[in-house]
């Protein structure tokens, strides 16, 4: 069993120059992570980048909701252990291509593709425990409980959102997708207009082939 929580036991802790602390929006409260303290931690662990440790790039779209649109992209990272490649680790990040600003103009970010790969190995990185004791200490509380959901919510939420989740399923896009696209924290804090809208959207989309 130890040797199992080798790596999340040697990576799980997060330095206090590596922390800062999220001070506006949605995310305030929350701890951030310096994206190159991930990097430092996978070179420390498996070796320099293409050598012990790299990821591919599976796919990148852009998602339209009213006035903005989102980027998002999904990688696969594999580490190497002794001689031994692992299987993939999945990760999907995304980032703000068009956003509304205050003032009504639209604001392009060149970089968001970037922006959402490196939030994509952040989530890769969290399934092997790379900065564990931040996420802990964020979601305990999500599992208190196990009969709730996360922000709290009950049965009858977990019903209005049913048709959404199907929907996620059958395109193949992941709950993080429509997140990021609506800016909320969980699907469970999707309004009834934003769950409207994402339905109508995704209603004339392919179904994902299987396998």
């Amino acid at each position: 069993m130890d040797d199992n929580l080798k790596i999340y036991n040697a990576v799980k802790k997060v330095p206090d120059e590596a922390k800062s602390a999220i001070n506006g929006g949605r995310l305030k409260g929350k701890t951030e992570i310096n994206p190159l303290w991930r990097i430092k931690v996978l070179t420390e662990q498996f070796g320099p980048c293409g050598i012990g440790w790299y990821y591919e790039v599976t796919k990148q779209w852009l998602e339209p909701s009213g006035t903005e649109v989102a980027a998002f992209v999904n990688i696969l990272l594999y580490i190497k252990v002794g001689d031994e490649w692992s299987k993939p680790i999945h990760g999907v990040g995304g980032a703000m291509f068009v956003k509304q600003q205050k003032d009504g103009t639209a604001y392009v970010e060149d970089e968001c593709y970037k922006m959402a790969t490196t939030d994509a190995i952040s989530v890769a990185c969290k399934q092997l425990g790379i900065g564990a004791d931040v996420y802990w200490d964020a979601d305990k509380t999500k599992y208190t409980d196990p009969t709730q959901q996360p922000d709290g919510k009950t049965e009858a939420d977990k019903k209005r959102l049913a048709p959404v989740e199907a929907e996620l399923k059958r395109i193949g896009y992941s709950a993080v997708s429509i997140c990021k696209t609506y800016k909320v924290e969980n699907v469970y804090k999707l309004s009834d207009l934003q769950i409207k809208d994402f339905l109508q959207k995704t209603k004339n989309m392919p179904t994902k082939e299987a396998g």
